[in-house]
């Protein structure tokens, strides 16, 4: 499609990619035009997700998709108790850890709402439980803070910093922090 050919949506309805490409266009515009920020200014965008009553982000980066729960999650004899169990992932494994659970939390696992974030790593494909996902975040480089929040999960240690808009705070969960940690490796119960 060429820049200054713009399509109506209806038109792309039958080539989904290069619908949503355009719908992010048109946001970006809209946003510049709006706020007066360059919708192709230095930004960072992340995957809202809730964890009990805290709204977190964790990198786009980070997360390769994010999929319902799988109908069947088996269980994985002799493992902690955060470790949901297995599933199939268009013929792969992938292991499915309740992330509330493993941060002493309560449980994510049989939430209507939880989604699975299937981690971005070149060493290991996992996918971890949160309670919701808000879809995409997008913030400008200068609301992003390196001062780590305090939360009421007490996971200070997987936060990167945390982006600030307004009164909103943000804490950004790093899933490579989560994926290095000691305590991550020992799942044998």
């Amino acid at each position: 499609m060429v820049d200054n050919q713009v399509k109506p949506l209806r038109e792309l309805i039958s080539e989904p990619f290069e619908l949503m490409r355009e719908m992010e266009r048109r946001c970006r515009l809209n946003l510049a035009a709006v706020t007066g920020v360059d919708g192709e200014s230095n930004e960072w965008v992340g995957i809202g997700c809730l964890l009990g009553d805290e709204r977190f982000l964790v990198a786009r980066a980070q997360v390769r998709e994010v999929m319902m729960m799988p109908p069947v999650v088996t269980p994985v004899p002799g493992s902690k108790d955060w470790v949901a169990g297995l599933a199939n992932l268009r013929g792969q494994l992938l292991p499915i850890i309740d992330l509330r659970r493993f941060l002493g939390s309560g449980s994510s696992y049989g939430v209507r709402t939880a989604r699975v974030l299937v981690a971005e790593n070149s060493e290991l494909l996992i996918g971890i439980i949160v309670d919701e996902v808000y879809g995409f975040r997008r913030f400008n480089e200068n609301e992003f803070s390196a001062d780590v929040p305090e939360t009421e999960l007490r996971c200070e240690r997987y936060l990167d910093g945390a982006c600030v808009r307004g009164s909103d705070v943000w804490a950004v969960f790093s899933i490579d922090k989560l994926l290095d940690a000691k305590e991550f490796h020992q799942a044998a119960a």
